[in-house]
């Protein structure tokens, strides 16, 4: 862990410089030291902005274009030889443990317990006769609860990855530090639970006129944040991965837990006025951050800087500045029912093979690319060509490996080359109301044992809560009777669907110990082209993708970066690695 007491990059954020004269070359910097930085609003808030600055997001930077959902099921990166590919590759170890969470998620809490151990209780007397200071000193009080929060945030982050790890919750310096041993899963998910129970009913509710004279915040999180964090650790903790050496008892009164958390949070929304967007789609628009629609089910998000990057990385081979990027599966896109609700290998779905995408779930069309689309709308030609041979199929360079191109969080209008390039913002939904009613049926699913039932304390029942997601997408009811096997089959499925491509389903499968199951087998797309028809035919571990290999439960936790076992001392390695 690389731990700090005084970290630089606070002092630098009060970095003065100046130049003696213009013909000599000589900078003198001054560095202000903490008290300095303690006298003044800005400074002491951009502690917190770089706090926020780590939160997790997922376009691609991490693995040179490559997604976490290349990792898994949803999608196939074009460029093969990627380093997404020791996931599954063989390569995976604790010398080359894809680590960059602890580092980011160490540094931010390193950042959290600075800023709690050394600027709480300030009252900026020199700005005490300025205009705003009643509501500056609002914006002051109220970050404690947000950096609190951020915290309990991080140690979430690292507990899905690594399980128990060391539980720090005040300035050390680095030798300190790295002599802490690991506590237990347990011990953090109960850390995390009781920090959200602490700052709840503190935070600001709502932003929206907290200030009189300064702007309304977004992108801060708010009580409806916490309530989101404390349940989705909660849903976390009671999974199999967190949970397996649990008794019977112990199991469900976590599952209990958990849907009360996530009742908790949908009452909460309820309160406030949010609800589901009423289209899908523009949950995940260049505006969804202020679109009308989306902020009613957005609960907190990552807001990321105006760029193409993720354009850039994804839109198709065949378009100049295109690089075809994290391809969805066949997996994934045979997920999609038909609109009559069936399953495509429901010999009653009418789902045609040769027709493939007629007749099918409106929350594809908002997620994939299929042959024949125009996509994005910059590209050159009237429809994208995956058939091999095509101008955008995997006979070209980089082209789709499955058929297939992504278009969710992407902005179809996005011009990525030449001249009049244009940016747009992106912002990386971490929490929203549709992913809470389906954390919510999966709770309580697991407490009842069944898809149907209600206890006193729950006004929905579990396949209540999956339907209000697949009445916004067009779909009907989940069909009624089902047996538990096949409810929890019919919910992960959903789940799939309803929350592609927002990094859930990595450690999604992970926390139900299912990777065998959905990891090992990758399917494509292959789409020949006879004249003007077309063949379309699924096919499983093609030759020209890397098979996917699971080499045993230990990769259901990562390995903790050997440098960092090696330099502490007391930290352990996670079995396996």
């Amino acid at each position: 862990m690389k731990l700090k007491y005084l970290i630089s990059g606070v002092a630098l954020l009060s970095l003065c410089l100046s130049s003696c004269s213009d013909q000599m070359d000589y900078k003198e910097y001054k560095i202000d030291g903490i008290d300095y930085i303690k006298r003044d609003f800005d400074k002491v808030g951009k502690i917190t902005t770089h706090i926020y600055r780590a939160l997790d997001y997922d376009h691609g930077q991490m693995y040179g274009g490559a997604m976490l959902s290349s990792a898994t099921d949803e999608s196939v990166y074009s460029h093969q030889g990627n380093a997404i590919e020791s996931y599954y590759n063989g390569s995976w170890s604790a010398t080359n443990a894809n680590s960059s969470i602890w580092g980011t998620c160490w540094d931010a809490i390193s950042y959290c317990n600075l800023y709690l151990d050394e600027f709480l209780g300030l009252e900026f007397p020199d700005h005490k006769l300025e205009k705003g200071y009643q509501d500056e000193m609002i914006k002051y009080r109220n970050y404690q609860w947000e950096v609190r929060f951020m915290r309990a945030y991080y140690y979430l982050l690292l507990v899905r990855q690594y399980g128990g790890v060391p539980l720090i919750t005040r300035s050390m310096n680095a030798d300190e530090a790295n002599a802490q041993p690991r506590v237990s899963a347990d011990e953090i998910f109960d850390f995390i639970d009781s920090e959200c129970v602490a700052i709840k009913d503190s935070i600001i509710k709502n932003y929206s006129g907290a200030y009189n004279s300064i702007e309304n915040e977004s992108g801060r999180v708010n009580q409806l944040g916490v309530l989101a964090l404390r349940a989705r650790a909660a849903l976390y903790h009671a999974s199999p991965l967190f949970s397996k050496e649990k008794d019977d008892a112990a199991k469900k009164e976590l599952w209990r837990q958990a849907a009360l958390r996530n009742k908790e949070v949908l009452d909460t929304c309820s309160r406030d006025g949010m609800r589901l967007a009423k289209e899908y789609k523009v949950l995940f628009g260049t505006d969804n951050w202020s679109n009308a629609e989306s902020i009613k089910e957005i609960i907190f998000a990552r807001r990321v800087a105006a760029d193409r990057k993720i354009e850039e990385r994804n839109f198709p081979i065949g378009m100049n500045g295109g690089n075809g990027g994290n391809c969805p599966t066949e997996n994934l896109v045979s997920a999609y029912e038909m609109t009559n609700g069936l399953p495509i290998d429901d010999p009653n779905s009418g789902y045609d093979p040769q027709n493939p995408y007629a007749g099918r779930d409106s929350r594809l069309a908002a997620t994939v690319a299929v042959n024949g689309e125009k996509w994005p709308t910059t590209l050159p030609t009237d429809a994208l060509e995956t058939w091999y041979g095509g101008a955008n199929s995997r006979s070209v360079t980089y082209g789709t490996p499955t058929g297939y191109y992504l278009k969710k969080y992407l902005n179809g209008e996005q011009k990525i080359s030449g001249t009049g390039t244009t940016t747009t913002n992106h912002t990386w939904i971490l929490f929203r109301l549709g992913q809470v009613y389906l954390d919510y049926a999966e709770a309580l699913l697991n407490y009842t044992g069944s898809g149907y039932d209600k206890p006193e304390d729950f006004a929905l029942s579990a396949a209540d809560a999956i339907n209000k997601v697949r009445a916004r997408a067009g779909q009907p009811d989940l069909p009624a009777g089902l047996n538990f096997s096949d409810f929890e089959k019919r919910y992960e499925n959903e789940r799939f669907v309803e929350l592609a491509f927002e990094g859930h389903r990595m450690f999604d499968v992970r926390r139900w110990m299912k990777a065998p199951q959905y990891f090992v087998n990758v399917k494509v797309m292959e789409i020949t082209k006879n004249g003007d028809t077309f063949n379309f035919k699924p096919v499983e571990n093609p030759s020209y993708i890397t098979r996917r290999a699971w080499a045993g439960d230990h990769q259901y936790l990562w390995p903790i970066p050997q440098s960092e076992v090696l330099k502490s001392g007391a930290l352990t390695q996670n079995p396996g690695w």
